[in-house]
């Protein structure tokens, strides 16, 4: 079993969150290569991931299939996760206690995946790698820290509520290859400089 599984049985036996443990029906810790260049990271799941285990398999689900098949990716080239495993009951916000004690699952899967890139889907993602920023005046701008590229996006759900959105979210989703083509540019740059070596 790979560690990314055996996190997975983990994340199933999670009590953290005492009301989201009786009420959920599937955990929906993420799915997608588990060496991912991309990962991309949602909210929450809604009724069809919980029922299903797996996540973004609803509308928003299929609008990401759309935007991924337009960049020439499928979903087993990717990953794609949610800042929280289990499902609000009712669909409402989680609360800022839920998100708190999620956190350290997300960061779990990063760690074992190590992506080159990050997206974030939606206010929830957004919030934990750009705080206090705001979707409007930073969707598609490239963000990098540690050789990692955080990179923020609307929610696909958010062009099901408002078709004006379809045309940035299509336009930011063509413009990440090129970024991830930048970025492995620059690596290789860096690893062909001479290196200075140290008298001391």
């Amino acid at each position: 079993m790979s560690p990314l599984a055996e996190l997975y049985q983990e994340i199933a036996a999670c009590q953290d969150c005492e009301e989201l443990a009786k009420t959920r029906t599937k955990v929906v810790p993420g799915a997608g290569a588990e060496k991912a260049q991309i990962v991309f990271i949602g909210e929450a799941p809604g009724f069809y991931e919980d029922q299903q285990g797996l996540p973004f398999v609803g509308q928003a689900g299929q609008f990401l299939d759309y935007l991924l098949n337009s960049i020439g990716l499928k979903r087993s080239d990717i990953y794609i996760c949610n800042v929280m495993k289990c499902r609000p009951p009712g669909n409402r916000d989680p609360l800022p206690t839920e998100i708190k004690n999620c956190q350290k699952w997300l960061e779990l899967q990063l760690e074992l995946i190590s992506p080159k890139m990050i997206v974030t889907l939606g206010r929830y993602s957004l919030a934990k790698f750009f705080p206090g920023e705001a979707i409007s005046k930073i969707h598609g701008k490239e963000r990098r820290q540690n050789n990692v590229i955080y990179y923020p996006m609307y929610h696909p759900a958010a062009a099901l509520h408002q078709q004006s959105l379809r045309q940035t979210i299509e336009a930011d989703m063509l413009k990440i290859p090129s970024i991830l083509a930048r970025s492995e540019e620059v690596e290789e740059e860096e690893e062909s400089k001479p290196q200075q070596l140290s008298m001391f």
